[in-house]
């Protein structure tokens, strides 16, 4: 599968000239989809939070009873001149999470699991949609791509125990069973990207 989202990235790896940018991501529970960002070499930091909906500051309470429109995200701050939107899409597809499951991920389910692309700009849309486009014409997935292309109207920082979960909590039942094995694949499949995170001690 690697190789083939590989290809499809051909017309969208220039980086641009700002030296930070924003990309927005939600493929499930945001602790395992934060964790995979925060161990790619280019990302300078990494969010987990709310994005999608339209209740202003929502708590995590609010989100989890599917009632408020948002999803669980991840914000992603990064340098374009040592990695791509292109290339975090096709991690995001690839490792984060699975983009044919319909408003779950793994053992979630609702619409605040939902997968999504949250564009910040015009450039960021035509290139989810475009990537989307080529990964359904390539057939890299059995199953129907759902992701949802929509503009990020806004993104709420979740609360501070939610922040960097995976490492602060690395034998979390939850954590061993459904986020470890998107790190390892990370490690296995980009080890070029692959690094190790800062140390929460220093957070």
């Amino acid at each position: 599968m690697t190789h083939i989202l590989a290809l499809v990235l051909a017309l969208h790896t220039t980086p641009a000239a700002r030296s930070e940018q924003v990309a927005v991501f939600a493929g499930g529970c945001f602790w395992g989809v934060e964790a995979v960002f925060e161990r790619v070499k280019g990302v300078l930091g990494v969010t987990s939070g709310y994005a999608g909906g339209s209740a202003t500051s929502p708590s995590y309470e609010q989100v989890s009873s599917g009632s408020t429109g948002h999803a669980e995200s991840v914000q992603v701050v990064y340098d374009p001149t040592q990695i791509t939107y292109g290339k975090l899409m096709q991690i995001f597809f690839s490792v984060a999470h699975d983009p044919t499951q319909l408003n779950r991920q793994g053992p979630d389910h609702g619409t605040q699991y939902r997968s999504a692309i949250f564009y910040a700009n015009d450039a960021q849309k035509r290139e989810a949609e475009a990537y989307v486009a080529q990964l359904t014409k390539a057939k890299t997935f059995s199953s129907p791509i759902v992701t949802e292309i929509s503009p990020l109207r806004a993104f709420y920082a979740a609360e501070d125990y939610h922040q960097h979960f995976y490492d602060k909590n690395p034998m979390y039942p939850y954590i061993v069973i459904n986020d470890r094995p998107k790190v390892v694949a990370l490690k296995r499949q980009f080890p070029e990207l692959y690094r190790e995170p800062v140390s929460t001690a220093s957070r």
